[in-house]
């Protein structure tokens, strides 16, 4: 019987994918005592990067929040690898964004809502969370976004 977060997720239309591997010399996560911190995801889909370039340069700002969204999906399939089970999750404590784009793009917190919107519909309250969102001229593959984790565990 899938748990309570699962359920919400199956409400939500989500699956989540088989967590991606790390690209380079990292582990997708650290666990300590109750403390969860998961590596930057990109808004990968079947393998593929599926939002790519920069915001206000070819990136239309309804394309970067889908990518964040799809980054906290991805975030969310590397934290159930962490604890196999997603009710696990405490609290959602903070998200750090990184926006792919030029220095007069200014709607970094726009794009950023697509991730933690959606922290909120899937844990609640507990989805709320204290955020860091910042603009970069590039990122892995080319992704418009990237947005990586802390959780608390019960």
């Amino acid at each position: 019987m899938a748990g309570r977060i699962e359920a919400r997720l199956a409400e939500l239309g989500i699956t989540l994918p088989v967590p991606a591997a790390p690209i380079a010399n990292y582990v997708p996560f650290n666990v300590s005592g109750k403390l969860l911190i998961v590596s930057g995801q990109i808004p990968l889909q079947e393998g593929r990067i599926v939002h790519t370039g920069k915001l206000g340069a070819g990136v239309a700002l309804e394309d970067g929040v889908a990518a964040a969204r799809l980054c906290f999906i991805n975030l969310l399939a590397q934290v159930r690898a962490a604890t196999g089970d997603l009710d696990l999750v405490a609290r959602v404590l903070r998200l750090g964004g990184f926006i792919a784009a030029p220095p007069e793009f200014t709607q970094h917190a726009v794009v950023m809502n697509g991730a933690s919107d959606l922290a909120v519909e899937v844990f609640g309250e507990a989805g709320r969370h204290a955020r860091t969102t910042i603009g970069v001229p590039s990122l892995p593959g080319d992704a418009a976004v990237e947005v990586e984790g802390m959780f608390e565990l019960a």
